[in-house]
Order: C-alpha cells, then structure tokens, then sequence
C-alpha cells in the first residue's frame, strides 16, 4: 500500500474564526496556572516518581520499604519524595523515627489511573 501525503492548506489569513478565537481566549487559564499545571506534569514524567505514586496507591509505606521495593538507595527515595512533597502528590506522618507517606488525596489516583489506562488503550 503506498503512503499518500496530503498537502494541508495553509492559512492566507491570521484569523479564519474570529468567534471560535474569542470564544476559546476568553476560556482560557491564567499563564500562571498553564505553567503551574505544567511543572505537575513535569514532576509526573519521572518513572522513578511514577513507580512510587503507584506504590503509594496500594498503601501507606515508609520510606525504608519504598526504597526496599524499588531497589532504591534511602538517599533516592529521601530526595524523589521531597519533590513529590513539593508538588503536593503526597503527604506524610511520622511516627516515632519512621516517616509514613501516601498519596496526598484521590485526585493524584485518579490521575495515575487515567494516565495507565490511556497508555494501555
């Protein structure tokens, strides 16, 4: 079967749909938000910090066990969970000397989820 390219049309004008340009600029999010949005996706692209988010979605764990689980230095682990603290993917507890972390609310889950299942369509 042979590939045939169709050549797209190039635009003579600047705008062809003023009323669909007004209509998605007034909808849009603030620059601010676009970028904020993007550094959580940013924080998401790492498959190290995938596989902990997993991790955590199946339970609360402690930072010796994530790094058991993931054959991880506690010095990895230490420093991929304070990226995820910062971007607000997960929270933690301590108790005692052990600290305890899991995912920071059923949106980082639903996210994760939405993320497999595309992948796996």
């Amino acid at each position: 079967m042979l590939n045939h390219r169709k050549k797209l049309a190039a635009c003579d004008s600047r705008i062809i749909h003023q009323d669909i340009v007004q209509k998605v600029r007034k909808d849009l999010p603030s620059s601010e938000s676009i970028m904020d949005t993007a550094d959580f996706f940013s924080v998401l692209g790492d498959s190290t910090r995938m596989s902990i988010l997993y991790a955590l979605s199946k339970s609360e764990m402690c930072g010796c066990d994530i790094s058991a689980l993931l054959n991880m230095t506690q010095s990895a682990v230490s420093h991929q969970m304070r990226v995820l603290k910062q971007a607000r993917l997960v929270t933690y507890r301590r108790e005692g000397k052990i600290v305890y972390f899991r995912l920071a609310d059923e949106h980082v889950e639903g996210i994760m989820k939405l993320g497999m299942e595309h992948v796996e369509e």
